[in-house]
């Protein structure tokens, strides 16, 4: 299809709706007249005149007028309402009978198409029927810019379609030192287009020239770009929309918009803000913590001291991967007295107000002041004093079933300053007899245990079977707090624990009760197990491999995998997909783009199965094979494989909608079956799949934000 069959086609598509919905109109307004209990008004109101005409080249106005069959309302028009290109003075828009006034207080420039484009703001006044994509376009030259581009917008890390983003048209001349990309920040887009809620986007009124082409999420509502702030995505290389293949456009009757299919593909990502470095603010919630904070990432600190602390004394914990946030525990048990104010100093790497960066020092002086402590009741002549709990806390995962892949995990509420890991005693269980008193441990412990004898009396506990096993007891090399207990585990065995008292001791001298705890570890004939034969592009190669369960959450992650066979075992059954980071630098994490350095975000692709689907159905004691072929897999972006990807969102999309169909239905048939005679004004037919919006809802547990 070349651009006038696509122009030709749109425009018998425009003037066909605008033909159903005036037809439509007429025989809704005959319907209001009528007693009520009648179907709800489900249709948008219809346009009946453009003062001036819908596309008028030498615009010379400065008022638009276009009028509806029926009054109508303005709905979040601030959010709603834009214009292409971006007027430096935003249009007033407000209501004037049955229908709706654009005053224009800008100065409109020679030769250039523009555009008004309402989004959803307009609405008849009654039900709130909304009138999408309403578009008034005129040119201050002899002609209109007719040509056109697709696309389709999804987030760069997790594939889910990004919807009601900015798509912004520059002239590639007007930045010219590609190292440095300042085009967003120091030029005005050509033309600008918006993303429909399910990702995709028909921006229209181009020229036949070379654009570079930008997408923004508009977070704040301004119409510029914050990193840090907004969403944006970039493209590599210049676009004409002359050259670009031809593309399909339809209307989608369960939306109420247009829909074409995708040309460019725009990866968005959260760019890191160029921050200044500078110490920010600290704080002493206990006596023994400090916390930090400074404006950029990874501070530079030459020295951190304290007045009469001995620099071993203190155990520094980074409360994020950038280190700009931390918490300095002390030891007690290495210090003699904590002072009720303490003093000390930073010297560190920070900026000055002329950018420059210099060594700074920051005075620190942090007091605090214990909390008043609640009087105990003094017990009764006769009666025991009663006994406070223990103050030390752990977390334990898991507290049942151990998957011998992921171990046992410690989580303290305070850095450990002693660790027995020898008193620790791990037994597997060789008979079936269950241990009397042992109990899992807790999600938190902060209770005294029971006593040491197994029925809580002291009394001798029965012999048992067991085998003593050699545990390791590691720390977590960027979690202080977080510590494993990993052993040999045997599939399907039983096992019990013992941690008698004061194995572990906190910085603040808190010692643990005893705690006791039987378990089992998982059997793999319960889970699937998924192989993978990976080719990579080179043998130094490296990817990042994620399985999601159907709610998109990680289950098991594994880095720096190159050519060769993996296997995944203990996948709970149901269904999974497949994630694949081409992890360009090595460093075992994703990462993301850069706008100013014009890096793109590290490439992320689903792995779809021979059947030709993203979803794997793991079932217990099934073991499934793959080929991953990493050239396929990060092929570049067709519209093929667009048009597939959205195929198989569309196909999830109709499957929700059947499923929530046949609910109603089924909800629908047990309401008239005990006698509620009204179902039948509540049913699909009336209030339609295109007034419910689902693609503004979206199906974000599942991966597909703002899915088809």
């Amino acid at each position: 299809m070349n651009r006038t069959e696509i122009n030709l086609c749109k425009g018998f598509i425009y003037t066909l709706l605008a033909g159903m919905l005036a037809t439509a109109g007429l025989w809704r307004c005959a319907r209001i007249t009528q007693p009520q209990g009648g179907p709800k008004d489900s249709l948008p109101p219809v346009v009946i005149t453009m003062t001036p005409a819908y596309g008028t080249v030498d615009f010379k106005e400065k008022r638009v007028y276009i009028e509806f069959n029926e009054y109508v309302q303005l709905k979040d028009q601030q959010k709603e309402f834009y214009t292409s290109p971006f007027m430096k003075k935003t249009p007033l828009v407000s209501l004037r009978g049955r229908g709706i006034q654009v005053d224009i207080k800008d100065t409109l420039l020679p030769n250039q198409t523009y555009s008004l484009n309402f989004g959803r703001s307009v609405a008849d006044n009654n039900e709130g029927n909304p009138y999408t994509g309403l578009r008034y376009v005129f040119s201050t030259g002899s002609e209109i810019d007719s040509l056109m581009m697709s696309g389709y917008s999804v987030d760069a890390y997790t594939s889910d379609t990004v919807g009601n983003v900015f798509l912004l048209f520059y002239d590639p001349k007007a930045d010219s030192v590609p190292e440095r990309d300042s085009t967003v920040f120091q030029s005005k887009p050509l033309a600008v287009g918006r993303a429909f809620p399910n990702g995709i986007f028909l921006v229209e009124n181009l020229k036949p020239m070379d654009y570079r082409v930008y997408a923004l999420e508009d977070n704040n509502g301004n119409r510029q770009y914050e990193a840090g702030v907004d969403r944006i995505a970039f493209l590599d290389s210049t676009y004409n929309p002359a050259t670009m293949p031809a593309f399909d456009i339809w209307y989608d009757s369960s939306r109420m918009y247009l829909q074409a299919q995708p040309q460019i593909l725009m990866r968005m990502f959260m760019d890191e803000p160029s921050k200044r470095q500078t110490y920010s603010s600290s704080a002493r919630p206990m006596k023994n913590k400090i916390q930090l904070y400074f404006t950029a990432p990874h501070p530079k600190i030459e020295e951190l001291s304290f007045d009469s602390i001995d620099p071993g004394a203190i155990v520094t914990e980074y409360l994020t991967p950038k280190h700009d946030s931390m918490e300095l525990w002390f030891d007690l048990s290495k210090i003699e007295k904590m002072p009720d104010t303490l003093k000390g100093r930073i010297i560190y790497h920070g900026h000055d107000t002329l950018n420059r960066l210099r060594l700074d020092t920051v005075q620190l002086k942090l007091g605090w002041k214990a909390p008043p402590v609640k009087e105990r009741k003094k017990p009764k002549e006769g009666e025991p004093e009663e006994k406070l709990p223990n103050p030390f806390s752990v977390s334990v995962t898991p507290s049942g079933t151990v998957n011998p892949e992921k171990h046992i995990k410690f989580a303290f509420s305070m850095p450990l300053a002693m660790v027995d890991s020898s008193a620790i005693v791990l037994e597997q269980i060789l008979d079936d007899e269950p241990v009397k008193g042992a109990k899992p441990l807790p999600p938190s412990l902060k209770r005294p245990s029971q006593p040491d004898g197994q029925d809580g009396k002291n009394t001798p506990a029965k012999p048992r079977k067991t085998k003593r096993i050699p545990l390791h007891f590691t720390q977590d090399t960027l979690k202080i707090r977080e510590w494993t207990m990993s052993a040999a585990w045997k599939p399907g065995a039983r096992y019990s624990l013992l941690i008698p008292a004061e194995t572990f001791v906190n910085v603040n001298g808190e010692k643990n009760d005893t705690m006791r705890t039987e378990f089992s570890v998982a059997d793999p004939e319960k889970f699937g197990t998924v192989l993978l034969n990976i080719q990579g592009k080179t043998p130094e190669s490296e990817y990042i491999v994620q399985l999601l369960d159907n709610t998109g959450k990680v289950t098991q992650e594994r880095a720096h995998l190159t050519t060769g066979k993996y296997t995944f075992r203990y996948i709970d059954p149901g269904t999974v997909r497949i994630k694949v980071i081409e992890d360009l630098n090595g460093n075992g994490k994703w990462d993301t783009g850069s706008l100013t350095e014009r890096r793109q975000p590290e490439r992320v692709e689903l792995f779809v199965g021979p059947d030709g689907k993203e979803e794997i159905n793991a079932k217990e004691n099934w073991e499934l094979e793959f080929d991953v072929n990493m050239d396929e897999l990060f092929a570049p972006m067709t519209m093929e494989r667009m048009d597939q990807r959205i195929g198989r969102l569309e196909a999830i999309r109709r499957q929700k909608m059947m499923e929530e169909w046949a609910k109603r239905n089924q909800d629908k048939q047990h309401n008239h079956s005990h006698g509620n005679t009204n179902t039948g004004n509540q049913g699909y037919g009336n209030q339609g799949y295109g007034n419910q919006g689902y693609g503004t809802q979206g199906y974000g547990n599942t991966g597909y934000n703002s899915t088809y």
